[in-house]
């Protein structure tokens, strides 16, 4: 399997297309990623696998995104001691809410970076994966100043 730094993992298929932009982020920046459907009702098994194999698998930074409940990025911080940065998807009946109050309240001992809803909380969590990385990457940490640098004269 080819190692990679950052692991994207959505509950649901549907939230692919929210998640792209982070996806492009991570190439934009040279970060190698894997974007993963597995969710935390539905592949329990699949998603503690990925979990407790991600670090193994050269994953630095887990970005879990989920809607409705958004237990994926809570259960994901459970099985591993990398960093989780969850993003609530909006596609329920609250616009997003429900999953930004579930992934945002986690129990003491299970953190989880909680990012603002849908496809800018994506950007967001690509941006702060980047940055963690770039505190030991020089490479990452160029042109994740370069990327600032781009969006204050924007």
């Amino acid at each position: 399997m080819t190692k990679y730094k950052v692991l994207i993992l959505t509950g649901s298929q549907s939230d692919l297309e929210e998640l792209r932009p982070a996806a492009e982020l991570m190439k934009q920046f040279g970060i190698s990623h894997q974007l993963v459907v597995s969710s935390a009702h539905r592949n329990p098994d699949r998603t503690r696998k990925l979990a407790k194999d991600a670090e193994k698998n050269g994953v630095k930074v887990i970005i879990a995104a989920a809607g409705m409940a958004a237990h994926l990025a809570g259960v994901v911080a459970s099985m591993t001691t990398l960093p989780v940065i969850g993003v609530p998807m909006g596609k329920s009946f609250f616009k997003g809410t429900d999953a930004f109050v579930a992934t945002l309240q986690m129990p003491a001992g299970t953190p989880v970076a909680t990012m603002s809803v849908g496809s800018h909380g994506a950007k967001n969590a690509a941006i702060l994966a980047a940055q963690i990385l770039a505190l030991s990457d020089n490479e990452v940490r160029m042109k994740v100043k370069k990327f600032k640098t781009y969006l204050s004269k924007k």
